[in-house]
């Protein structure tokens, strides 16, 4: 479930009426020092392991914390893959040593921490304020990383609310509304989206050599959890046979698949990046991260011809992250102290303002510096209220340590259908095959 990319697809600049990040440190001075003092104290080095770009450091939090705490250093182990760093994180685990302080967690493990690593982590239950402290996230965000005894292992960072992103450019040309009202109420099911896509391919006026919409994953990644369940039951076993988020979102998406409404794009390759500028495709499911993505991709040209309108069938999240404390850390207190205060509604505004990253606490999400945002390249579309409005509705669905190779299965077998002219059933079949080799019976 990947959303943390390379540097060169965080540009900031997307949120046009959002204030700037000195004035949201300058608030954040007024919270909780977080207990480590202002001044005096020993010295203290905290080693904060990361993947891809999570943004605090570009956005000035380490200064500004450094600043409130001299005693306190911060140095940030990152790497680049989010595969490549959790391949690590499980070896340290396993050994029980080379732990950082504090230790990103994304969404696509967070699973695997809470069922198998959780009594090696700090439990944020426990901590001082902790029931203050949960008040600010949005529940979806902090059950995720809670087990089922309630040990919650890290806090979040971002989320990943969607909603589509879109090209009026393209609709016009096919004859179809531009408008994000018009668009939300003719989409407002994912059956809506097919029969609204089929009208797109129809079109005479259509522009030659594109589609609706850039792949089937995009239906499908989205429309799956929203169901009572997506890849696993209660207890975070794959149920891909029986799930019905998995059911209802293999229909939506194989149906746009059948009827060649894709570019029949594999997502996140270089066909497909470059797709964002050259009209392609019409349509994307966008989380709140992929605002970035596409102004880094798609480029200046074509600013202000993106829009953004609801996501059909409500809200979806796909994205996130959160921050743990390793109890083996020599340093738990100041660890504790320093991810609270990251995570805290006035930095996750910051963090917003600067690096396009949703708030996953809702206190920060309602702030009018998020909740009021516009973006000039897309449009002014009032992202803040279109997001926070889907992140508002999130259901949280049960969540198991194969989500992303389970997700990946079915996403593969729907390129298939899409280029390969495979019948859904078969394909369908394919993807419980693949499955069943990597999370067995």
């Amino acid at each position: 479930m990947r959303h943390r990319f390379t540097r060169a697809a965080r540009i900031a600049g997307v949120v046009a009426t959002a204030a700037v990040l000195a004035a949201a440190c300058s608030s954040s001075k007024k919270s909780s020092d977080g207990g480590t003092g202002n001044g005096g104290g020993d010295k203290v080095t905290l080693r904060i392991g990361l993947f891809g770009t999570f943004g605090l450091k570009d956005a000035g939090l380490y200064a500004q914390y450094s600043k409130l705490h001299p005693n306190v250093k911060i140095v940030e182990d990152d790497v680049e893959l989010s595969s490549d760093y959790y391949k690590s994180l499980q070896t340290h685990l396993a050994a029980n040593s080379g732990l950082d302080d504090i230790q990103g967690i994304e969404i696509g493990f967070v699973a695997d921490i809470v069922a198998n690593h959780a009594d090696q982590f700090v439990d944020f239950n426990t901590v001082p304020n902790a029931a203050q402290v949960k008040s600010t996230f949005y529940d979806w965000k902090w059950g995720m990383a809670t087990t089922q005894d309630g040990k919650t292992v890290g806090l979040g960072t971002d989320a990943g609310p969607e909603a589509v992103c879109y090209r009026p450019s393209l609709l016009k040309k096919a004859g179809l509304p531009t408008d994000r009202a018009s668009l939300a109420k003719q989409w407002s099911t994912w059956d809506d989206l097919v029969a609204f896509g089929k009208k797109y391919e129809s079109a005479p006026g259509k522009q030659a050599n594109s589609h609706f919409i850039d792949s089937a994953s995009s239906i499908f990644s989205a429309a799956v959890y929203q169901g009572q369940t997506a890849y696993d039951d209660a207890g975070g076993k794959p149920i891909p046979e029986t799930s019905d988020g998995i059911k209802s979102a293999w229909r939506f998406a194989s149906q746009a698949a059948q009827a060649k409404l894709t570019a029949g794009l594999d997502q996140f390759t270089t066909p497909w990046n470059q797709a964002f500028a050259n009209g392609a495709f019409a349509t994307i499911s966008c989380p709140a991260w992929m605002l970035g993505y596409i102004t880094s991709e798609a480029g200046q040209a074509v600013s202000g011809d993106w829009d953004v309108a609801p996501l059909p069938g409500g809200a979806a999240n796909w994205g996130g992250s959160w921050l743990g404390v390793p109890k083996a850390s020599k340093h738990q207190k100041a660890a504790e102290d320093l991810v609270t205060w990251l995570t805290a509604p006035e930095q996750q505004v910051a963090m917003w303002t600067s690096q396009q990253h949703f708030p996953s606490s809702s206190t920060a999400a309602a702030d009018p510096k998020v909740a009021g945002a516009k973006s000039e390249y897309f449009n002014n579309a009032p992202i803040g209220e279109i997001f926070g409005e889907s992140a508002g509705k999130l259901k949280r669905t049960p969540i198991g340590p194969y989500d992303t190779q389970i997700q990946q299965a079915f996403t593969t077998a729907l390129l298939t259908v899409a280029n390969n002219g495979k019948s859904p059933d078969d394909a369908f079949k394919d993807a419980l095959k693949n499955i069943k080799e990597v999370v067995g019976d």
